[in-house]
């Protein structure tokens, strides 16, 4: 893995809407955002695409992420928050040069996870997935979310132990364009696993890989692509096992099984240690809960699968490091998530 250089205090920072940009509704917000990053002392670049509420070809989008992504002086490029169709400029990067460039953070959650997954497969960069740059704020202060920029002052060799959230996001009555806007923890934090009972953990799971994934939305797309060989990327760490994660956006039921029985078709679990699934965010549907539905495209795996993850469009998510080696513990009373920068 390459690792970008850690984040600190003079490191210059591009915004880049490779994905949507921002309206001027939400303006305030995302200067709020950019006023957190200079608390930190980062310099901030604010690239075209950012405030350009117009619809911009690809090609404009796919530019100026790779004039950032080149740039020398920058240390990390940052969308402001997801969108749609980031996956149209995967084939407009200049990935012949991007090979030469020194790798740069890029982070996010939701469509941008798109890009994330292609730069860490391609290229071997690690790349980070967690909370958006408009979700951030001085005031939002639960350690996942603060950890997003935390997490990113580290270095080659170190590493992180995170834990679950106490408590989640299912609502929120403010709008992200206000620049107050926090999120409305109130809903208990449960990871579960998928072949236990929900009263009690029997025994300890504990299962190590290499963290890769994303929106399953959009990753249902791109898994065993041109832009996210697995095979190649577990062949260049040694035959590292994957710790794949995903999270479901917006698919009902059926969709969110078809696209877990694609993947699993695919040969995309062949690889898996274990599989990590975000809260999701359709919430149960006429094929029953969360779990029924996972049981249903994933049951016959044997490998652990824990679900209702922090990772999701209910938030916090945990930021999770593409391409780290990462070890999971669930035991009795404490679940674990750790990363090593190696």
């Amino acid at each position: 893995m390459y690792y970008p250089q850690p984040l600190k205090p003079g490191s210059r920072i591009a915004i880049c809407a490779f994905s949507s940009s921002v309206p001027s509704v939400c303006f305030a917000r995302l200067d709020k955002a950019i006023e957190l990053l200079h608390g930190y002392g980062f310099e901030v670049v604010e690239g075209d695409t950012v405030r350009n509420s117009a619809q911009i070809d690809p090609h404009i989008r796919a530019d100026e992420l790779t004039q950032f992504l080149l740039d020398e002086q920058i240390s990390a490029v940052v969308p402001p928050w997801g969108g749609e169709l980031a996956m149209t400029i995967l084939p407009l990067l200049d990935w012949q040069a991007l090979e030469n460039a020194s790798p740069k953070w890029v982070f996010g959650f939701s469509d941008v996870s798109t890009i994330m997954t292609a730069l860490t497969t391609r290229l071997g960069w690690a790349t980070l997935h967690g909370s958006n740059l408009m979700q951030l704020s001085a005031l939002q202060t639960d350690s996942l979310t603060r950890n997003t920029l935390d997490i990113m002052s580290l270095q080659q060799g170190d590493e992180i132990t995170q834990y679950p959230s106490t408590f989640f996001e299912k609502t929120n009555s403010q709008s992200i364009s206000d620049p107050t806007m926090i999120f409305n923890l109130t809903e208990p934090t449960k990871w579960r696993l998928l072949a236990e009972s929900e009263t009690k953990l029997a025994t300890p799971v504990i299962f190590s890989g290499r963290l890769l994934g994303g929106c399953l939305d959009t990753h249902q797309h791109l898994m065993q692509t041109a832009f996210a060989q697995l095979d190649t990327f577990v062949c260049s760490h040694e035959n590292d096992a994957l710790i794949l994660y995903f999270e479901n956006a917006q698919l009902n039921d059926n969709a969110y099984i078809r696209a877990l029985l694609g993947l699993k078709f695919r040969g995309v679990f062949e690889r898996a240690s274990g599989i990590l699934i975000g809260r999701n965010t359709a919430n149960d549907g006429p094929n029953g809960t969360h779990k029924a539905v996972l049981e249903r495209a994933l049951g016959e795996l044997n490998i652990p699968i824990v679900f209702d993850v922090d990772i999701s469009h209910q938030p916090p998510n945990m930021p999770l490091i593409n391409g780290a080696h990462t070890e999971v513990k669930l035991l009795a009373k404490r679940v674990s998530v750790t990363q090593h920068l190696i």
